[in-house]
């Protein structure tokens, strides 16, 4: 229920309402519109590329060779962003924080980015979908990337002013998403009205399960 409700204080009860999909409360930290249905990405790590092995140091001792490593930097990272454009991915869904080469090269090559996700949103998101996040694969620029999910829409959404994204999946089971925006005066009768409605959902969830046995 936590990841299918954004409390908006402010604004009256009567304005509430039920959306399609999901509803990220953070903003795009790219965002390239795109029409029609699109492939989504989840990545759990950082995609820019590392200039040595895990453990292993790596020492500049030159202006020049400090240049040189961020060219190569980013020139392994338009690689990868040209690899997602040609795998048709026009997302990118992070847990974590992508650098500023990743965000310029996937700007670069029309691909959004929503960064910081939690691990909750992570998991329902894999749940709707049935993909898993993406792993890089190194030097293998040839392998087409399978884990990817459908998304049927994917746009800006203000909630007074708050910027958040609003994204539609195609789901992979029985279950499709929607978000409840629930508006109120101020917080905490928000949270009193999210609480009555987690309660009526929890003992409606109950009810069913009893009747299915």
């Amino acid at each position: 229920f936590a990841e299918l409700h954004a409390a908006v204080p402010g604004l009256p009860l009567a304005s509430s309402r039920v959306l399609p999909g999901i509803v990220l409360r953070r903003d795009f930290a790219a965002y390239c519109p795109s029409e029609g249905e699109l492939r989504a990405l989840l990545v759990t790590e950082p995609l820019r590329p590392a200039l040595t092995a895990p453990g292993v140091e790596f020492v500049v001792v030159s202006e020049s060779q400090f240049q040189a490593s961020l060219r190569w930097i980013t020139k392994r990272t338009e690689a990868l962003m040209k690899h997602l454009q040609s795998n048709n991915v026009k997302l990118l869904l992070s847990s974590v924080k992508q650098e500023e080469v990743v965000i310029y090269c996937a700007k670069l090559y029309g691909v959004s980015v929503v960064e910081c996700l939690s691990s909750e949103e992570m998991a329902l998101i894999s749940e709707i979908t049935g993909v898993s996040p993406y792993t890089p694969f190194g030097d293998n620029m040839d392998r087409e990337i399978t884990e990817t999910a459908v998304v049927t829409f994917c746009q800006p959404l203000l909630l007074v002013s708050k910027r958040c994204v609003h994204i539609g999946f195609t789901s992979v089971c029985a279950f499709q998403p929607h978000c409840l925006i629930l508006c109120g005066p101020v917080e905490g009768v928000n949270e009193q009205h999210a609480a009555a409605l987690r309660e009526a959902f929890t003992m409606l969830q109950q009810l069913f399960e009893t009747v299915d046995q």
